[in-house]
């Protein structure tokens, strides 16, 4: 695999319809959803299909994405059950006919431009994997992380020198442009790594096939990742973040790539249930005890927390068995223009909504 930083360029020229759709699917929770779609319409200024997977959001969610599919004429999909973010990529990957493909998560906010410079840049270095840079957070002045969750490198930008020097990293799924027929490949994102590595294996993947992800720095978009602040949001937060996920992961990963397991789970198994943790877990022990809690009640706390989560865990497999349970690999669509399918080569048992692709002309 080559990671490189792309060579400046002129992007004021018109980009002449460019062959792209973006696929959009849930990364934590849906609280994002309208901010991250308006921001994606507001500065996206060349030609683009759109399918959003909406993987069981809360109904006033479901509804404004109904509203806005008709409104922008694009691809909705819906499951009554939620996926893993791998699972809805798969199933978002299974309507595209375009060229490239932009993958992008719920809670994205894209800069003016942003999407011009991944195509130019793979036209010009026919890299098979393009990524922008990402931005923790808000404000563009939060750090910039350039990979993803499992390899991060932050930078404080202090001048414009020194971003550009520095802005180069392994491809984070937070916004990748990617080649459609790579996948013909690598095959389709592994729905085994339901919580976390799927940056690291879809770069490992990449790297199988020797493949080059590019890292263009004229594209800068920021993840915008909040605790949930709807009720209805906290079911899918702590399922994503879910222990039993997070292992299942972790031991796929490790046997998938042949990775020493016990070494590999006592150097990660620790970090299982951090993001749960950080999110509502610590901010309601300071809370209750700002002055600061006895270690061994907060150990309590914890084991409380993760028994809660396994609970939560085993109530969802139990009632979404037949929909997670049957997703299946499919092949890529041909490059020919066809009508989306959602027949049992998608799923088998979900029951899965469909409205119709459209060209979004800007």
């Amino acid at each position: 695999m080559t990671v490189k930083r792309c060579i400046s360029r002129d992007i004021s020229q018109p980009v002449l319809n460019p062959s792209i759709t973006i696929v959009v699917t849930p990364q934590e929770h849906f609280g994002g959803t309208q901010q991250s779609l308006d921001s994606i319409y507001k500065h996206t200024k060349v030609p683009f299909k759109l399918v959003y997977v909406d993987a069981g959001s809360p109904k006033h969610v479901q509804k404004y994405l109904a509203q806005a599919a008709a409104r922008y004429n694009f691809t909705l999909l819906r499951t009554d059950h939620f996926l893993a973010p791998n699972q809805s990529r798969n199933l978002g990957l299974s309507q595209v006919t375009t060229d490239y493909i932009v993958f992008v998560p719920n809670d994205i906010h894209v800069s003016t431009g942003w999407l011009e410079p991944l195509w130019q840049c793979a036209q010009e270095t026919d890299a098979a994997v393009v990524c922008s840079l990402n931005r923790d957070g808000q404000s563009l002045h939060e750090p910039i992380a350039l990979a993803g969750d499992e390899t991060r490198i932050a930078i404080n930008v202090q001048d414009e020198q020194n971003f550009a020097d520095q802005a180069c990293g392994l491809g984070s799924l937070s916004c990748l442009l990617v080649k459609r027929d790579t996948f013909k490949q690598i095959g389709y994102f592994d729905p085994r790594l339901l919580g976390t590595q799927a940056d690291l294996d879809f770069c490992f993947n990449i790297a199988r096939i020797d493949e080059q992800i590019v890292c263009e720095t004229a594209s800068v978009v920021t993840y915008a990742s909040q605790t949930p602040t709807h009720w209805s949001d906290w079911a899918y937060f702590m399922l994503r973040w879910s222990d039993a996920w997070g292992l299942e992961s972790l031991t796929h990963f490790a046997k998938k790539w042949d990775i020493d397991l016990a070494h590999y789970l006592r150097l990660r198994y620790s970090q299982l249930g951090q993001r749960r943790h950080q999110a509502f877990l610590y901010p309601l022990l300071h809370k209750l005890n700002s002055g600061g809690m006895p270690p061994l009640l907060e150990q309590l706390a914890i084991d409380l927390e993760r028994w809660l989560n396994q609970a939560l865990t085993d109530r969802y497999a139990r009632s979404s068995y037949d929909a997670v349970g049957k997703i299946v690999h499919t092949t890529v669509a041909s490059t020919q223009e066809t009508a989306p399918q959602t027949d049992s080569s998608v799923f088998r048992n979900a029951k899965v909504s469909l409205s119709e692709a459209y060209l979004m002309p800007h």
